[in-house]
């Protein structure tokens, strides 16, 4: 069976396969950073507390609240307890509420760190080896994660913060596979997949619940990490690090991939020019961009459903279909934007710099926004959801902002452009939650909730005006590869050359 599938998507056109495999790289890669937010809840069963002092302004009885929550340091990570439900299992852990927090933080520790290593690994050695070996090496650490969880719940830590060096891996090599294989017409769509990870997220959450039910929590270990070791099997036969490296690659589809990169992308084993870099007023641009991205994307996904529950009083994340809802949208949204960004380009209607600027409007400037709509929305649940479901759908046009610019700036480096930027983007997931704290530490009344959505907002909309200002989408300099070798013999043709030339002339 897998033979016939095999040669089916042989028949495929590689730019079709590298796409969905990115797209499932991406789901693959949050099964396994995801599941521990939902499994913790069976392993250590959480009881709903009723505590008047959380009793919301909007009249929902203090008793339909459900107050143990688990903010998330990640981008596509929200909180996700439930009342617990009997599971079978044989084991069960007494965890205090400071253990389960480092249990779930762990992976946040070593995740941003290895987004600075991903790129440069991919560009030195190749994004395929570098994505199968980073999914391999996850996929069996989450597979030993039961038995770390009986061993002592320091070993479940030491064996999620590993997860992590291998989960920042994968980004900066997809950028990096992008850059590789996709012609700039095209890379609005090829973008779009890495909301791969989105879906990858419901899916997890929603099946979790079931499996955990019937076979126990360890199933929800070991189900992730089967599927994605056989997904491995894939990539390794469908995927190259270039066309020229493919081996069922049409020679039309290659040539056609080639000349539309222009040669501007080399398959460079030299480090890339950091000071050049650093000192790049673009490069800060998108950086800037990419953090205000983020912040936002952390600031939904953990502010705005602890707004809805304790202002509003009901609780997002106790629906399934709901708290998916702005998960959906996003991505959706994401391949709507992505499509549309092509055409206008295809079409020669605006410039890649004027492209890029356009759509911060609706990837940073509205969701902002619709930020401070929400503050402003009353007593309406469903004003409320449809505001931030909306904040986080319209964000989907960052396929085309942030999400690309460090393809345009230095397509050889693209994997190591996005992994400084998702570095720095990263730190906004720990400022998000203690701004929130420290604002409603003494109430939660729309009065002390209006500065923290301010705040949100204002990083939204100012990190676009920033890079409306000083961004670009040239290519820049440094993306060219200094080739020692054609130097010299460059270096030794001109000279040949001025030789002749004073020959000529003294005759």
């Amino acid at each position: 069976m897998a033979v016939i599938v095999l040669k089916f998507l042989d028949v495929v056109p590689a730019r079709l396969n590298l796409w969905v495999m990115m797209f499932t790289a991406c789901w693959a890669s949050y099964m396994l950073r995801v599941n521990m937010s939902m499994n913790i809840i069976a392993m250590v069963p959480q009881l709903p507390r009723n505590d008047t002092a959380h009793a919301s302004q909007c009249g929902t009885p203090p008793d339909a609240l459900i107050t143990n929550q688990t903010i998330m340091l990640h981008e596509d990570i929200s909180d996700v307890r439930q009342a617990p439900r009997p599971v079978p299992q044989l084991a069960s852990f007494n965890w205090t509420a400071d253990q389960q927090a480092l249990i779930l933080g762990s992976y946040f520790w070593s995740y941003p760190v290895t987004s600075l290593l991903g790129g440069p690994a991919a560009e030195r050695w190749g994004p395929r080896y570098v994505v199968l070996i980073s999914m391999v090496a996850g996929s069996l650490l989450t597979m030993v994660s039961p038995a770390a969880a009986r061993l002592h719940y320091i070993a479940l830590i030491l064996v999620r913060f590993l997860i992590g060096i291998t989960g920042g891996f994968i980004y900066p090599a997809l950028h990096a596979l992008v850059a590789r294989w996709v012609p700039p017409a095209e890379k609005g769509k090829f973008i779009s997949a890495m909301m791969g990870g989105t879906l990858g997220t419901v899916v997890t959450w929603s099946l979790a619940g079931p499996l955990m039910e019937r076979c126990g929590w360890a199933a929800a270990f070991y189900v992730p990490a089967a599927l994605s070791l056989a997904w491995c099997g894939f990539w390794w036969y469908l995927v190259a690090d270039t066309p020229a490296d493919h081996p069922r690659i049409s020679e039309k589809e290659r040539n056609y991939i080639e000349d539309a990169l222009g040669g501007k992308v080399q398959k460079s084993k030299g480090l890339p020019p950091l000071k050049s870099i650093f000192t790049s007023i673009p490069f800060l641009a998108m950086t800037v961009l990419h953090y205000g991205n983020m912040w936002g994307l952390y600031f939904i996904m953990t502010v705005g459903p602890k707004f809805v529950s304790s202002v509003l009083g009901f609780e997002l994340s106790a629906a399934g279909v709901i708290s998916a809802l702005p998960y959906l949208a996003r991505m959706l949204f994401a391949v709507m934007f992505g499509f549309v960004g092509d055409c206008i380009l295809g079409r020669k209607m605006m410039t890649n710099t004027a492209i890029r600027k356009f759509f911060c409007t609706f990837s940073h400037i509205l969701p902002g926004v619709l930020l401070v709509l929400l503050v402003y929305s009353g007593c309406s649940t469903a004003l409320s959801v449809a505001l931030i479901t909306l904040s986080m759908g319209f964000n989907g046009a960052a396929t085309l902002t942030n999400l690309q610019n460090h393809q345009d700036l230095a397509p050889n480096f693209a994997g190591t452009l996005y992994g400084i930027a998702n570095f720095v983007g990263s730190t906004a997931g720990f400022f998000t939650p203690m701004i929130t704290a420290a604002y409603t530490r003494h109430g939660n009344g729309y009065e002390q909730w209006r500065p923290v959505f301010f705040i949100g907002a204002s990083v939204y909309i100012v990190s676009a005006i920033f890079f409306i200002i000083f961004g670009t989408a040239d290519t820049q300099p440094w993306n060219t590869v200094p080739d020692k070798a054609g130097a010299t013999e460059k270096s030794k043709n001109g000279e040949l050359k001025e030789i002749k030339e004073t020959s000529v002339t003294v005759s």
